[in-house]
């Protein structure tokens, strides 16, 4: 499966759980980490929890891949799953503001997720 069809199943997972604000930067041309990067916004610890744990289950069932790594889970102010060749951020809104990783990675290739 193409890295384009991972992004877009991470982000469906995201809308599925009413994240806000879904955005997908493709950075492969910019940076060696990752191909993607998605930033989505849940408006309360339960909603980042459930938004990541929605990328992961669908990601898992749909494109077999589990994250190398997880951050932040359990505060939940802010959350990371890194799939290596996807970077899933989810963050409270005060969190994305400060982090503000849309102007961070403002060289690679920005996507609205509809």
């Amino acid at each position: 499966m193409d890295n384009k069809k991972i992004v877009l199943i991470a982000a469906k997972a995201c809308d599925n759980k009413k994240a806000k604000d879904i955005r997908l930067i493709n950075i492969n041309k910019v940076s060696y980490i990752s191909d993607w990067i998605l930033i989505a916004e849940g408006l309360s610890d339960v909603q980042v929890r459930s938004i990541s744990n929605s990328v992961e289950e669908e990601l898992k069932e749909v494109a077999k891949l589990e994250p190398l790594r997880k951050e932040g889970i359990n505060e939940a102010k802010w959350a990371l799953l890194d799939y290596g060749d996807l970077i899933v951020n989810i963050f409270q809104p005060e969190y994305r503001k400060f982090y503000d990783l849309e102007s961070f990675w403002s060289n690679g290739e920005n996507m609205i997720y509809p």
